[in-house]
């Protein structure tokens, strides 16, 4: 669709009009000269002598030619744009950290994956969060794995093929053998300094107790709660265990509730994929939709055409004097 940037400039194209009639003639004076063959001049040129003030007269092409200049300047003073059909943008409207407790006991073997082979722990949650995730079209993602001490795998990222990646490459005991989840926490909450959205979400996966991090969890989920951080908790495997393998659900109830967020019990793979169409439910997509038209400046346009129109012109002008000025000079040879 073709618009201009500054319509209101049309009121002054009438302009010229204005000056022509309320401005009067440019007066110049030329000297005479008396020749003893006046009248025979006359009579070769056909022209009726008068006496006071003569009034040139423009040619009607070169009128013309002023009037199309003018209103072609014009136009391009008028800022011409071409407005392309409008684009739709979706921008994330919330940023989603996922903690992944890579501990020694996430390698456990009392889970099953989908053709029902017993996996461990980590194999079954790889599983499900690939699904999850997945699912996550306008969310920007972030992923922290954590053992004795927490690692930021994903910044967060709207690429959700390559948080997949790079969750499903992860092995049990890469960031160590212990759980350091309370540090996690804490580096999950420096990761969403640079968040400039509303909905801030994390989600803990975790099978053991904290027995490695310098804060405690539920000193990190106060600074969370606020920071304007939801927390899910998500306990993995078998509650009754004992030792370092021993499932805080206290801890982990605690850092959930602080937060205003749920904490959810898995013992098995049914469990664990409920349990995030759940939190698909609760943490639904708030995706916000931005929409523009591209602009493409037109002036330029009119502006050669003005170029061009007067080149010609005055091209055609000296051509025409060229040819016309020696035969008007035979025409009108005295003998």
């Amino acid at each position: 669709m073709l618009t201009f940037a500054y319509p209101w400039l049309a009121v002054l194209l009438p302009l010229p009009i204005f000056v022509y009639w309320l401005v009067p003639p440019h007066v110049e004076l030329r000297a005479g000269v008396r020749v003893p063959f006046f009248r025979t001049l006359v009579t070769l040129t056909g022209q009726v002598p008068g006496s006071g003030i003569v009034t040139a007269r423009r040619s009607s092409g070169r009128t013309a030619i002023l009037m199309v200049c003018w209103l072609l300047a014009f136009a391009a003073l008028m800022r011409p744009q071409w407005i392309e059909p409008p684009l739709h943008r979706e921008v994330p409207t919330r940023d989603m950290l996922l903690l992944v407790d890579l501990s020694g006991s996430m390698d456990t073997r009392d889970f099953t994956d989908t053709q029902g082979h017993t996996v461990n722990r980590l194999t079954a949650l790889k599983q499900v969060l690939d699904e999850f995730v997945a699912r996550r079209q306008g969310d920007r993602i972030g992923v922290v794995v954590f053992g004795d001490a927490p690692f930021a795998l994903v910044p967060f990222t709207t690429d959700l093929k390559l948080a997949r990646q790079l969750v499903q490459e992860t092995v049990v005991g890469m960031a160590g053998p212990r759980t350091a989840f309370g540090d996690a926490i804490g580096l999950g909450i420096s990761l969403f300094d640079k968040s400039t959205v509303k909905a801030r979400t994390m989600i803990a996966l975790t099978d053991g107790n904290d027995t490695a991090s310098k804060v405690p969890p539920g000193e990190a989920a106060g600074v969370a709660k606020d920071r304007g951080i939801v927390i899910h908790t998500v306990a993995i495997g078998d509650p009754t265990a004992a030792g370092e393998d021993k499932l805080d659900e206290a801890a982990l109830k605690d850092v959930a509730e602080r937060t205003g967020g749920s904490f959810y019990r898995a013992l098995d793979r049914e469990q664990l994929a409920g349990i995030y169409q759940r939190l698909d439910q609760v943490e639904t997509r708030r995706i916000e939709t931005v929409s523009f038209r591209p602009k493409s400046d037109l002036y330029w346009i009119p502006l050669i055409g003005a170029l061009l129109t007067s080149m010609g012109a005055c091209v055609v002008i000296v051509i025409r004097r060229h040819h016309s000025g020696p035969h008007a000079l035979r025409q009108g040879a005295i003998p």
